[in-house]
C-alpha cells in the first residue's frame, strides 16, 4: 500500500498524497451486500445541528461489514480486496464453502485465495483472519475486531492499522492492551480475530486542500473567539480577546484535559490502567 505524492501543479497540490491503491483488487462492491445511507448533516429528528461542521459529502452505499463471524466452523474463501468509502481499513469479499458471501475488515498481510475461519469451540490455527474466543490466543499476540460482549460484535480495534496485544489471562478474563495505551480486561468468551487491521499507511495522507475535505463531509471550523456572545462562551469583546476565560465548548463544558467520563461507569473495574 504505496502512498503516491503528487506533482505541485497548484498550490494544494505541493504537499498532497493520495493512495496508489494497488492492493484493491475489485472496483465495484456487491449490491446485496450494500444499503443506502441517508446523510443527517448533523441534524437529528427535530431538524437541529446535535453535531456541529457535517454536510455535504459524496454520495456514498453502506457496506454491511460483518463484525460478529458468527458462521462457526465453515471455511471460507478471499475473494477480493476492495476500497470502502466509510471507514479506513480496507473490506475482504469473503465466500464461505456453502455458497455465502459477506464483507469483513481485511487485516494485514490477507491474500486473495487465503483460507480463513470462525469457530467458537474448536481450536483453530493462529492463522491472519482467523476468529476465535480471545480466551484461547495465546499471550503476545496482536488482535483486532474484539468484542466488549460475547455476540454484540467486534467494537474494538478495527481503524486501519490498529491492533491490540494480548497481555495476560486470569479468572476468566483476557487483560489486553489497546491501541490508545490503556490496559482493560475483557471476557474470554468475547471473540477476536488474529493481526492487525490493513492499510497502515492510513495515517501519512495528507489531505492538501480544502474541498478534499468537503468530498469527506467535512465542513469548515469556526473558532468560538470569532464568534458573538449568542453563539459560543468564547464570543464577543470589544477588539480582538482571547476568550477571556478558560477554553470550554459551546454547552460551556471545559475543553483540555477536563475527564467527561463517569466516576461510577459500570466498566470502570475492567480497566486496569488508562490510556496515556
Amino acid at each position: 500500500m504505496a502512498i503516491r505524492k503528487l506533482k505541485p501543479n497548484t498550490p494544494a497540490q505541493r504537499f498532497m498524497s493520495v493512495f496508489d491503491f494497488e492492493e484493491i483488487t475489485k472496483k465495484k462492491p456487491i449490491r446485496k451486500l450494500t444499503k443506502s445511507l441517508k446523510k443527517t448533516g448533523g441534524r437529528n429528528n427535530l431538524g437541529r445541528i446535535t453535531s456541529r461542521r457535517r454536510g455535504g459529502g459524496h454520495k456514498r452505499r453502506y457496506r454491511l461489514v460483518d463484525f460478529k463471524r458468527n458462521k462457526f466452523d465453515i471455511e471460507a474463501t478471499v475473494m477480493s480486496i476492495e476500497y470502502d468509502p466509510n471507514r479506513t481499513s480496507r473490506i475482504a469479499l469473503i465466500e464461505y464453502t456453502d455458497g455465502d458471501k459477506s464483507y469483513i475488515i481485511a487485516p494485514e498481510k490477507l491474500k486473495i485465495g487465503s483460507k480463513i475461519i470462525s469457530s467458537f469451540s474448536n481450536q483453530l490455527p493462529f492463522d491472519v483472519g482467523n476468529a476465535m474466543p480471545i480466551g484461547k490466543i495465546p499471550d503476545g499476540m496482536l488482535i483486532h475486531n474484539i468484542e466488549f460482549k460475547p455476540g454484540k460484535g467486534a467494537q474494538i480495534a478495527r481503524s486501519a492499522g490498529s491492533y491490540a496485544r494480548i497481555m495476560a489471562s486470569e479468572g476468566g478474563y483476557v487483560t489486553i492492551k489497546l491501541p490508545s495505551g490503556e490496559m482493560r480486561m475483557i471476557l474470554d468468551r468475547c471473540l477476536a480475530t488474529i493481526g492487525s487491521v490493513g492499510n497502515k499507511s492510513h495515517e501519512n495522507i495528507v489531505i492538501g486542500k480544502a474541498g478534499r475535505s468537503r468530498w469527506l463531509g467535512k465542513r469548515p471550523k469556526v473558532r468560538g473567539v470569532a464568534m458573538n456572545p449568542v453563539d459560543h462562551p468564547h464570543g464577543g469583546g470589544e477588539g480582538k480577546t482571547s476568550g477571556g476565560r478558560h477554553p470550554v465548548s459551546p454547552t460551556g463544558v471545559p475543553a483540555k484535559g477536563f475527564k467527561t467520563r463517569k466516576k461510577n461507569k459500570h466498566s470502570n473495574k475492567y480497566i486496569v490502567s488508562r490510556r496515556k
